[in-house]
């Protein structure tokens, strides 16, 4: 079982010391990262903390899910891993590799995409 924990729906206040500080009366917290948009500076209203064992990982889900925050009933789980982006299609010594068969070069009239 993982240690990282996802927390969703997160007040605009929250910061990474307030985060920390929530997880560590659950156990030893290894980081706390709240996310933050990156053109304006503010929080995106979720982040991850990563706690120092599984055991204690699961003591902090089970006490916070659900606590309000400054009037919001913040989502406390697992987080899980990273997905790989699908990307839309590439370049390659081959030509190019679309997502979509019913769009390209020879597929259905002048420009390839459906009318």
């Amino acid at each position: 079982m993982s240690s990282k924990i996802y927390v969703g729906n997160l007040p605009y206040s929250v910061t990474d010391a307030s985060l920390r500080s929530n997880f560590s009366e659950h156990g030893s917290v290894s980081s706390a990262k709240v996310m933050m948009d990156r053109d304006t500076g503010k929080s995106k209203g979720f982040g991850f903390v990563e706690m120092g064992s599984a055991d204690e990982a699961q003591t902090a889900i089970t006490a916070l899910h659900g606590m309000s925050v400054d009037g919001r009933s913040i989502v406390v789980s697992l987080a899980r891993p990273r997905e790989a982006s699908s990307g839309g299609g590439s370049y390659s010594a081959d030509g190019y590799k679309g997502q979509r068969a019913d769009v390209g070069y020879g597929n259905g009239g002048f420009g390839g995409g459906r009318y």
